[in-house]
């Protein structure tokens, strides 16, 4: 096993757990580690914070509070559009690409269906959460120079 232990510029890959008021939102289990590069906001802060430090084998169990982890609800994000514009039959929950002015692309859920009104928002559907994650370190290796380059690992 290596000694090396949670830090910038290394490839991590953890097993979790992602609860939201006891209810599982996503988990690893099944699927195989994930792995990522840490110090690059590959993941959300707080576990990245958490897992800063920790060997292969450490297990973490954390609550992540909204502002360390996908923000704030934020109504500026909700934005108001007419049947017309979607040129589809909008179904709650749907998501949709919108192209923002600088060229950036946004997903956007449908959030709300009311006649012609469709309300779209651009919130990460965990914004305002706490989330509770059980974590264990799976393995850590030193990344290569390009993928400290790109920033993360494919």
């Amino acid at each position: 096993m290596s000694d090396l232990t949670v830090a910038k510029d290394r490839v991590v890959a953890i097993n979790y757990r992602l609860t939201v008021e006891g209810s599982e939102v996503d988990s690893s289990h099944g699927r195989g580690p994930l792995n990522y590069l840490h110090g690059h906001a590959n993941i959300v802060a707080g576990l990245e914070r958490a897992l800063e430090g920790r060997a292969a084998g450490d297990e973490v169990e954390l609550d992540v509070p909204p502002e360390a982890g996908y923000g704030s609800r934020d109504d500026e994000r909700l934005v108001q559009v007419t049947r017309d514009q979607l040129g589809f039959d909008p179904e709650v929950g749907t998501v949709v690409k919108a192209q923002l002015p600088d060229g950036r692309e946004q997903h956007l859920m449908i959030a709300e269906v009311d006649g012609d009104q469709i309300t779209l928002d651009g919130n990460h559907p965990l914004a305002g959460e706490t989330l509770h994650f059980e974590v264990s370190v799976d393995s850590i290796r030193e990344a290569t120079p390009e993928e400290i380059e790109k920033g993360f690992i494919e």
